[in-house]
């Protein structure tokens, strides 16, 4: 009678011996999924009668894939049989298209005439084709040594081994000591800014690897080193000089992220300025004092400051009148500038011509308000800092205006200046300083009597 796979089994329990001689190997060595696969026995002696292979760590009848009957050729399917697996006549076990849940550990027990039994062990290990992981954070904007980085690689394969890259290349050594011993987790206390950039993670087994996608890492910090610059050349802190009715622009500079916001101050009064640099036109005794920038950060919630002393230079001192512009034509406004006025101001007149009372232009007194003289023709305007603007040109502005300073001390000071209105050429789009008289070109001469 016949003997069936499973009858050998009850049998081996009488008669096992365990035989040193029967080795397994695998063909492919390292298979990945989806191979055919195949484990090869070596060291078979002896008149063989059948075959059984388990798909476990014991003989037991749960872990039998198949029996194979040698003289019939007859393969019975146990309980762990996946449909994949055949028995071959020299005993070797073909598995087709193999997945991950075959891999463990295999045991081949064979059966002679003389009802005596050998085993070999086996182990199967699938390296399955990994998917791509993904990169998991906390969060992707942190603040520098207040917040903490955590990074995730997710990926469905429990058994792959995992690394990271940081920028493209290997991770730096203060960032794997925040790994985890599975390596699957990065946790680094305290951000650091050098720390801010692309990571990604890897996961690769024999046969496979798969890198993902980056993972972009901002870290806010600052604003540090906040200072204010001109001509790129650093003036926090000390006294910028300038000349009279020339231009300045200051610059603020820091270090942070993301840029800060930007307040400039002018003796402690905020302007109307939110850019990073600010600029002076026309320098004036008015613009002289302390300007501050003041760089906000919104992120990490810090900021901090720089300022300069901004002054006339000492060549500006003397006081002196300018007319801007200098050439004025007529239907033009012209302001004539004070340089240098006196900064202990007690009132000032201008005067058309010298400084007699009848000629009296307009004077300020302390409080600010100014009164118009005998002079005054309705267009003309005064300043604090003593500057007179006369409105809409005519030829008969031309000639001498003189200004008169009282401080409060007492002193007082005459300067004058000599206007002259060029005549504008109708039609040509420039001044004429010549008036057409027949085919002779005469220079205009102001009014007899003005400017004497």
């Amino acid at each position: 009678m016949a003997l069936t796979g499973y009858s050998w089994l009850l049998l081996s329990a009488t008669f096992l011996n365990v035989g040193a001689e029967i080795s397994i190997t695998l063909e492919p060595a390292q298979p990945s999924e989806g191979d055919n696969v195949t484990l090869v026995v070596h060291g078979l002696s002896g008149e063989l009668l059948a075959y059984s292979w388990y798909a476990g760590p014991t003989l037991s009848v749960s872990y039998l894939v198949a029996s194979y009957i040698v003289s019939t050729g007859d393969e019975t399917p146990g309980p762990a049989h996946t449909g994949r697996e055949a028995v071959r006549p020299d005993g070797s076990l073909d598995i087709q298209g193999i997945l991950p849940r075959h891999s463990g550990t295999y045991i081949l027990q064979t059966f002679n005439r003389q009802l005596q039994t050998e085993v070999g062990y086996g182990h199967v290990q699938v390296h399955e084709i990994l998917a791509q992981p993904t990169v998991l954070a906390n969060s992707t904007a942190l603040v520098e040594r207040r917040d903490t980085l955590r990074l995730m690689c997710s990926s469905p394969s429990p058994t792959a081994e995992v690394r990271w890259f940081f920028n493209g290349g290997a991770l730096p050594v203060a960032l794997r000591l925040g790994l985890s011993p599975d390596g699957r987790v990065l946790a680094r206390h305290g951000i650091r800014r050098e720390e801010a950039g692309a990571y990604q993670c890897e996961v690769w087994n024999p046969v496979s690897v798969s890198r993902s996608e980056p993972i972009n890492l901002t870290v806010y910090f600052g604003p540090e080193r906040v200072a204010i610059l001109q001509d790129s050349t650093t003036r926090t802190g000390c006294t910028i000089k300038v000349d009279f009715n020339m231009s300045l622009t200051l610059w603020c500079v820091s270090r942070s992220c993301p840029e800060p916001e930007y307040v400039w101050t002018f003796n402690g009064q905020a302007l109307k300025n939110g850019q990073d640099h600010l600029n002076i036109s026309s320098m004036t005794a008015a613009q002289e004092g302390t300007y501050t920038c003041i760089a906000k950060n919104t992120k990490t919630l810090l900021s901090g400051s720089a300022s300069v002393v901004v002054k006339l230079s000492a060549a500006a001192v003397a006081t002196m009148i300018v007319p801007v512009p200098t050439k004025p034509t007529e239907g033009q406004d012209v302001t004539l500038t004070v340089q240098g006025y006196p900064k202990d101001l007690l009132v000032y007149a201008w005067y058309r011509g010298p400084a007699s009372e009848p000629n009296r232009l307009l004077s300020q007194l302390p409080s600010g308000t100014w009164i118009a003289g005998p002079a005054h023709t309705g267009r003309e305007v005064g300043f604090p800092n003593c500057s007179l603007l006369v409105q809409k040109l005519n030829l008969t502005d031309t000639g001498r205006y003189t200004l008169k300073t009282v401080t409060v001390q007492g002193k007082t000071e005459t300067l004058e200046v000599e206007l002259q209105v060029a005549r504008e050429c109708v039609g040509r789009g420039k001044a004429c300083p010549f008036l057409d008289k027949g085919s002779q070109k005469e220079p205009w001469l102001p009014p007899s009597g003005w400017g004497t």
